[in-house]
């Protein structure tokens, strides 16, 4: 943008430093040109989204409630752990996807979140991080979970991506970054060519193709097994999984004949299955199975060698919690 005005490229590389870097959220003026300073000054913002409502839960995960310029809201989480958080960004206000199993998806999609809506959930909730627990502010980890598909709104987050791992940026790692899918196949399709080299999460949560329709209604346009081998498609480092997001309802899909068609699917491939027990929120369908329900469907799916973690449920008492968030609700 500078470099389009007749202006020194150098100013962009201040501007990074100085807002991702130093973490200074003023506008810098030193070391430009006058003429700089006045364009940034006429054609750049640096607002952050402004904060509406904070939750914090008794486990000390944070839950923002941002408004955007227009009056709209989103929500964005900070997930503790050993003393450092992960960050679970909104791509979306709302969603188009409509999942049975998923808050934001009776709110319904309002619109696209730009790139600097997207970073500006993170730096909004390390400011406040730095500001309220300075001895405990590191964000290592970024998850896109939070509102919306992010592959629905892949340009906006591929930009942020590339502004968070970049070294006149936030410097992340590419390999501390997931970018979760309902299954959005255009998204997957482009993914190979064009995003950087994040992790992959699907939200799998069934093979069996009634239960899955009725889970995630995409899967009626784009099947599952078109999803899976168009992930299949995406090169993968040496030491990297495919993470596979499996929601577990009481009585819908943790029988053993659920687990058995996972392990089958899933067996012999770089692949790592979350468990995730089903996390209410007001109007839901589903219930949440008992602790015992859960060991036992890992136990069936552990005999096909398909690596799996029981994902333990934070802030799910101020509705934080994976498929909890809904900014009309909050």
């Amino acid at each position: 943008m500078l470099v389009s005005q007749g202006l020194s490229v150098s100013g962009a590389t201040l501007l990074f430093n100085w807002h991702y870097k130093l973490r200074q959220f003023e506008p810098c003026t030193e070391d430009f040109a006058k003429a700089s300073q006045k364009f940034i000054e006429e054609n750049l913002s640096f607002a952050l989204p402004e904060i509406d409502t904070i939750q914090e839960s008794d486990d000390r995960t944070v839950k923002f409630l941002f408004k955007l310029h227009d009056g709209r809201k989103i929500e964005t989480v900070l997930i503790p752990s050993n003393k450092k958080y992960g960050i679970c960004l909104s791509s979306q206000v709302g969603c188009a996807m409509k999942c049975s199993f998923c808050h934001t998806g009776l709110q319904g999609l309002e619109r696209h979140l730009g790139t600097h809506e997207i970073v500006g959930q993170l730096l909004a909730a390390q400011k406040w991080l730095t500001e309220n627990r300075p001895d405990d502010d590191r964000i290592s980890t970024m998850v896109f979970m939070g509102q919306g598909e992010p592959l629905h709104n892949f340009d906006s987050v591929r930009k942020a991506i590339e502004i968070f791992i970049t070294q006149h940026g936030l410097c992340y790692a590419a390999d501390k970054i997931t970018v979760s899918t309902a299954g959005f196949l255009p998204g997957l399709e482009r993914w190979k060519d064009e995003m950087p080299g994040v992790n992959i999460a699907l939200s799998l949560h069934s093979m069996d193709t009634a239960k899955r329709n009725e889970l995630i209604p995409i899967n009626a346009k784009y099947p599952v097994e078109k999803v899976l081998d168009a992930i299949d498609k995406i090169p993968k480092k040496k030491k990297s999984f495919v993470i596979y997001e499996y929601l577990l309802a009481k009585g819908f899909n943790d029988a053993e004949v659920d687990a058995c068609q996972l392990g089958e699917r899933l067996q012999g491939k770089r692949a790592f299955v979350n468990i995730i027990p089903f996390n209410p929120f007001p109007g839901a369908k589903y219930e949440r199975p008992t602790r015992e329900e859960v060991d036992r469907f890992k136990a069936w799916l552990d005999v096909y060698d398909v690596p799996s973690l029981v994902r333990f449920t934070k802030g799910h008492d101020i509705l934080a919690a994976c498929g909890q968030l809904n900014s009309k609700s909050s």
